[in-house]
């Protein structure tokens, strides 16, 4: 019977080996503190966030875009109704969305954010296909500004979301290899991977919005 419970207590590590572990886990993070190593797992989930507020101020400048654009669409083209409607829906929808930091690493949270944005874009660029319909329009200056401005702001759309793309692979790389996995369930616990966009019909650049 003895020889059974020796064996038996063998086969499961006492607390005094699993405290030794973690010893030897902190042993180990504090010997690669003076490479660096400690100190990536929280530089680049930094760098992730940052890539990611950078992505909501884009789409949001996009959105602060579109009232005026509506607006002067409607003044030479108030018979494109239910185009009008779906862009100003769409927005709505899109800003109701409401994202923190908890949405990076959220995936249903996550999918609702991209899933309203790509849903702004496709209703978007109906509106926009619609002008080719209206010479006056395109010619006019406020639409001209506004097609310019929306241009740009595609264009930022399109590199911010490259580069939180490579943020967060970054980011994730980190946290679930060694010895980055380790540091950060010992130090950063909170350390999370991190959602990311997933790849669309020609995402690799913005929607086409030349006249």
């Amino acid at each position: 019977m003895m020889t059974t419970l020796t064996a038996g207590a063998l086969r499961q590590p006492s607390a005094a080996a699993r405290l030794l572990g973690l010893l030897a886990i902190a042993l180990a993070a504090i010997g690669l503190s003076g490479c660096g190593a400690v100190n990536r797992v929280p530089t680049l989930q930094e760098q992730a966030k940052s890539a990611w507020s950078e992505v909501q101020n884009q789409y949001q400048r996009r959105a602060d875009l579109i009232p005026n654009l509506v607006e002067t669409v409607k003044g030479y083209a108030q018979q494109e109704k239910d185009v009008l409607i779906g862009v100003t829906e769409a927005r709505a929808k899109a800003s109701s969305v409401k994202v923190d930091a908890s949405t990076v690493s959220d995936p249903q949270k996550f999918k609702d954010y991209q899933d309203a944005q790509n849903q702004l874009s496709g209703a978007l660029g109906r509106l926009l296909v619609t002008v080719e319909r209206y010479p006056d329009l395109k010619s006019n200056q406020n639409f001209l500004a506004l097609q310019s401005q929306l241009e740009g702001t595609e264009n930022r759309i399109a590199v911010a979301r490259r580069d939180y793309i490579n943020a967060v692979q970054a980011y994730n790389t980190e946290v679930r290899t060694i010895p980055g996995r380790w540091i950060a369930a010992f130090l950063y616990p909170d350390a999370k991977p991190m959602e990311t966009f997933s790849a669309t019909p020609n995402a690799d650049r913005p929607p086409n919005v030349k006249f």
